[in-house]
């Protein structure tokens, strides 16, 4: 297993014969049925790498100690799955893609991916997969852009999980218009004092650090728009931060929060590269956190779809299972098709993150489609379920709550196809 210290792609090769599956199918060239949607948590995808089954197969293990009615409880008592992130922390998984140097695995998104929609494929769904999915891009502008100090201070207690951090970016009255952020940062001798409010914080009940982007220059004497913001990673002082949940639709073990914060002194030696430059830096952890989502979403649509095809099989009406009914059997093996399809492009746009393609719309057609086909393949497992769906126990409608936030975060599919409008085919600019 891998260490608090990081693991190399080598060990990923011994941990991988350790650990090799019994599941049919494996041999490539095979007729048998590669990929059963009833069976939990396979893992003979005859695309994957030897690196990413051996995550895929690990992270089987860990996430198999929690089912769904743990997460059923979490998400009914709105409370953090400690005992879970403790385990990921202890395990070393924390810093996937953080550099050995600092205690991190250093693989790619490729294989954060694979862990991401193991996650959420188990039942953990979203609320499981929020509780760390901070650490697997977050911290990526401290990595390029932080000094070697800022990296030794910040890193290896994210990966240790002694720190836990969220992220502020979105404000109430910005939304998605990042560069109009107009919480405030100036400077006063070796500190800077902070103004604003944040919204959709997640994790902030919890979390003792942010990474936050504030204003330090203001909008009128900048010359370009994309200049002025800057970027921290700091403590998050609760006598000066005032955090307030937000009351929401599904993930519920994962809180969501507006906070508001007055004259919050901040050390510079927590801003994060050069003044002015905060929007440049978090850009680089964009097309990641957009790959990293659509798996999250792969694994609820996986997940509605096993639980609707052995309810199929299992349950009998008019004397013979319902999953022998065309109108129950053919739109889950439709949704299948697609979540399929679109696995195959979130791992092409993971795989192009990998090789350093900084272009954007593979990562924001996978998040798309992912996020598409995934929430209509837990509408339809719920209705394959009947009024039962509609019951907690069988925890479909929580899939079902959970896939509309890929939907509308962290950005809309109505500016992803004003990106691949204008960027790809052409086309001017509709806003």
């Amino acid at each position: 297993m891998y260490s608090s210290h990081g693991a190399t792609r080598a060990a990923t090769t011994a941990l991988r014969k350790q650990c090799r599956p019994t599941f049919p199918g494996r041999v490539l060239g095979s007729r048998r049925v590669h990929a059963r949607a009833y069976e939990f948590l396979q893992s003979n995808h005859p695309d994957f790498t030897e690196s990413q089954r051996t995550v895929r197969e690990a992270i089987a293990k860990i996430v198999s100690r929690f089912p769904d009615e743990y997460w059923l409880e979490k998400d009914s008592n709105h409370e953090f799955p400690h005992d879970f992130h403790r385990d990921f922390a202890r395990d070393g998984w924390l810093g996937i893609c953080l550099p050995q140097k600092y205690g991190g695995s250093e693989l790619g998104i490729s294989e954060a991916a694979v862990m991401m929609q193991t996650i959420s494929e188990s039942g953990a769904g979203l609320a499981g997969a929020s509780s760390i999915h901070m650490n697997i891009f977050g911290l990526e502008p401290v990595v390029k852009f932080g000094t070697e100090e800022q990296k030794e201070r910040m890193l290896p207690p994210l990966i240790q999980g002694k720190d836990r951090a969220c992220f502020g970016v979105t404000e109430p009255n910005a939304g998605l218009d990042t560069l109009k952020l107009q919480s405030q940062a100036r400077r006063d001798g070796d500190d800077y004092i902070l103004n604003g409010s944040k919204i959709w914080t997640s994790t902030a009940q919890t979390a003792n650090k942010i990474l936050i982007l504030v204003r330090t220059t203001p909008l009128e004497e900048i010359q370009k728009p994309t200049q002025g913001l800057s970027l921290f990673y700091t403590d998050l002082d609760r006598t000066k931060v005032q955090v307030t949940e937000i009351q929401k639709l599904g993930r519920a073990a994962v809180d969501s929060n507006l906070i508001f914060f007055e004259n919050w002194r901040v050390p510079a030696a927590d801003r994060i590269g050069k003044e002015g430059d905060g929007f440049k830096q978090i850009m680089h952890g964009m097309n990641a956190e957009r790959v990293l989502i659509a798996a999250e979403a792969l694994g609820l649509g996986y997940a509605a779809l096993r639980r609707a095809a052995i309810y199929g099989k299992e349950r009998v009406v008019f004397g013979r299972p319902i999953g022998k009914n065309q109108g129950i059997q053919h739109p889950l093996a439709e949704s299948w098709i697609k979540v399929e399809g679109a696995r195959l492009m979130v791992y092409l746009a993971a795989r192009l993150y990998d090789q350093g393609f900084e272009s954007g719309e593979y990562a924001n057609a996978a998040k798309y489609l992912a996020a598409e086909t995934a929430f209509e393949a837990c509408e339809r497992a719920v209705l394959s379920h009947g009024g039962m769906g509609y019951a907690k126990e069988y925890h479909v409608e929580r899939y079902l709550r959970e896939a509309m936030l890929p939907r509308i975060a962290p950005i809309s599919k109505e500016l992803i196809l004003n990106y691949i409008g204008e960027r790809v085919l052409g086309l001017p600019k509709s806003y």
